[in-house]
């Protein structure tokens, strides 16, 4: 004969019948949501063949992931930064990786975002190629490790002419086009840095302040013309910006910080970025949740906010003479 449940074993069962009832409760609306957007996804990701996506610093890092991303939907691709030789590298690679995705050969164009003078003519280049351009992504950018007072106002500027003047002035002459077609798409890729400022990174935040304000006042001025405009604000992403970020002497770093080193993958952020696109968000903020909470505490208790960039500095400060002192040793 079966002996009849104990106290322990019947509770034990409750138990595990409540937690299977939460589980069930939880995931399966989840589930069925992320169905549902892949199905969505899928769907708007055909939307995208065959259209033209201008990609700036297209030759490293979150621009190149952005290069793959875009062409494995399809896209015809423009792939812009300085250096010819690295782009070339990038069309290689989409070539060979990507052999069966139906579109059009990604064209390279050499492209120095701080020569402001140079950049109509890039475009006319791009115009007469493709006639028109679908999708400009304002991807390329400089940064900086420096203090304010050991960096002279130089560094500033140049921060400021890449990383700003370079994407408005790309933004001003592909505009017309898409004015004039009643259609297009203007992304700035920005930083959380965009959101709220940093020590040691004055410039590089200032510049993305900076772009923050232009693209809401572009977004407002063009939507009349269904030119839509996004702006995405990445946290940490494991690329070659630190490595390259200017000093206050005006070198490159030459250091990869653990932050950058710890940050999300340039395909993962390629992929949010993807989405933002095709649900055609404004505004995205792409970061662990702790980072959202200070770019919200930022503007809700500001006092806090200044109190731990006070004590980040502080840090810093104390940091750099420890670096110095090893130096000289």
């Amino acid at each position: 004969m079966m002996k009849p449940q104990t106290d322990v074993a019947k509770s034990s069962n409750f138990f595990w019948w409540i937690f299977g009832s939460v589980s069930l409760a939880l995931t399966l609306p989840y589930t069925i949501f992320s169905l549902i957007w892949q199905f969505k996804q899928s769907k708007l990701k055909n939307e995208l063949a065959g259209k033209v996506v201008i990609i700036t610093g297209a030759s490293s890092g979150l621009g190149e992931a952005l290069a793959h991303t875009f062409y494995m939907a399809g896209c015809k691709v423009i792939l812009c930064a300085r250096r010819q030789e690295e782009l070339e590298r990038v069309r290689k690679d989409l070539l060979e990786c990507h052999s069966c995705v139906p579109t059009h050969p990604p064209v390279v164009l050499p492209l120095d975002l701080s020569d402001l003078n140079a950049i109509p003519e890039k475009i006319q280049k791009i115009l007469e190629i493709h006639d028109h351009v679908d999708i400009l992504i304002n991807n390329g950018g400089i940064s900086v490790r420096s203090d304010i007072v050991s960096s002279s106002v130089d560094i500033d500027i140049k921060v400021m002419l890449v990383n700003y003047f370079g994407s408005v002035a790309m933004t001003k002459h592909v505009l017309p086009s898409m004015i004039k077609r009643k259609e297009g798409q203007i992304v700035f890729v920005s930083s959380v840095q965009g959101k709220f400022a940093i020590p040691n990174r004055s410039a590089y935040a200032a510049s993305k302040h900076a772009m923050q304000a232009f693209s809401d006042s572009l977004r407002a001025e063009v939507h009349k013309d269904n030119v839509k405009v996004l702006i995405v604000s990445p946290s940490y992403i494991n690329t070659a910006l630190s490595l390259n970020a200017l000093t206050s002497t005006g070198r490159a770093h030459g250091m990869t910080d653990s932050e950058t080193a710890s940050g999300m993958s340039p395909e993962k952020a390629s992929e949010d970025i993807l989405k933002a696109v095709l649900m055609q968000q404004k505004d995205v903020i792409i970061a662990p949740l702790f980072i959202r909470f200070v770019a919200k505490l930022r503007h809700l208790f500001p006092e806090i906010y200044f109190w731990a960039m006070q004590k980040r500095a502080k840090k810093l400060a104390i940091k750099m003479e420890l670096d110095e002192a090893n130096k000289k040793d």
